[in-house]
């Protein structure tokens, strides 16, 4: 069966590959994206995922508006240099194209209408899905399948600070809201997804298809992404996929090892967004329902063959 999944994220371009992504894999019924700040502001973010699924010929996917800003109502600090004044490399996304764009509370409508049918993937800072919590309440929330975090670091360095992962830095207030309140949550962090590496060799073959949509795309947002990456960390051949390989793990967990333990986000200044789990062979007893499924590692060959299969495949409009 199809997984039907509500996407929170910031696009940003590992979150249009998600997207692109999940378009295309007839794993996924994409029932709905929800934009909030982070890579890019919520306005632009709202445009990229428009964009994005106006070029995979799927308007009629809600996009959902959430958070402008973090719980602690500071000022965002944005990565141009990372995803372009864009968000999506060197891409301008045009000024007018059709967009089923919606407020808020659809999200609220999606979460009752699925249930226990829905997964939450949030590979963005993670302010809307606690607001969800806070406004919803958890029991209703908690009735989704399954919720997945792309972001943390555990016992690895951080990507934002030495600790610190960008998206639980983003909003470590909400990031540990969500951790308490939820249930059934499976994190995807850098230990992970550090090591989702596409290759530029691998693009060429995926940009000289012409069978779908996104063909001519991809390449000019992943080779500016990957320039970035040349400077992040010299010598890396070809740049991390954190958001596709979240939803790799969504559609096949079985290529995950995985770690049980309750975490929670540090939220003070110093260490702000630093994961925090109990890694002691003996942990703590926790209550089962508080535990967290963390993955630890993963089969690089399995998800580069179904990400080679999936980016190369023709887009679908029967999900």
């Amino acid at each position: 069966m199809m997984k039907k999944v509500l996407l929170f994220g910031d696009p940003g371009i590992d979150d249009a590959i998600a997207i692109i992504y999940a378009l295309l894999n007839p794993e996924i019924d994409l029932v709905g994206v929800v934009t909030g700040f982070g890579n890019v502001d919520e306005k632009q973010a709202t445009d990229n995922a428009a964009y994005l699924l106006q070029l995979g010929g799927r308007p009629d996917i809600p996009i959902i508006r959430g958070a402008k800003g973090p719980f602690s109502g500071e000022i965002v600090t944005y990565y141009p240099e990372i995803h372009g004044p864009e968000g999506l490399g060197p891409i301008r996304p045009p000024e007018n194209f059709t967009a089923n764009v919606r407020d808020f509370n659809f999200a609220f409508e999606l979460i009752r209408k699925y249930k226990d049918e829905l997964t939450i993937v949030d590979t963005g800072r993670s302010t809307s899905l606690a607001a969800a919590y806070l406004l919803l309440g958890e029991d209703i929330v908690n009735s989704v399948q399954d919720i997945y975090l792309m972001g943390g670091a555990f016992n690895y360095p951080g990507n934002v600070t030495a600790v610190a992962e960008a998206n639980f830095h983003g909003d470590p207030i909400a990031t540990d809201l969500v951790l308490e309140k939820g249930r059934d949550i499976t994190i995807i962090p850098l230990n992970v997804t550090n090591h989702s590496i596409v290759t530029p060799q691998m693009i060429d073959v995926i940009s000289a298809q012409q069978q779908n949509p996104f063909s001519t795309l991809i390449k000019p947002i992943y080779e500016y992404y990957t320039n970035a990456y040349k400077e992040l960390i010299p010598g890396l051949n070809g740049s991390p996929m954190h958001d596709a390989i979240t939803l790799f793990a969504v559609v096949n967990p079985h290529y995950f090892q995985y770690i049980s333990r309750r975490v929670r986000v540090d939220t003070s200044e110093k260490s702000r967004g630093r994961t925090i789990a109990d890694f002691r062979v003996k942990p703590d007893a926790e209550p089962l329902v508080t535990l967290d499924r963390i993955a630890l590692s993963f089969d690089y060959h399995a998800y580069i063959k179904d990400f080679m299969k999936i980016m190369t495949s023709s887009l679908t409009h029967n999900k």
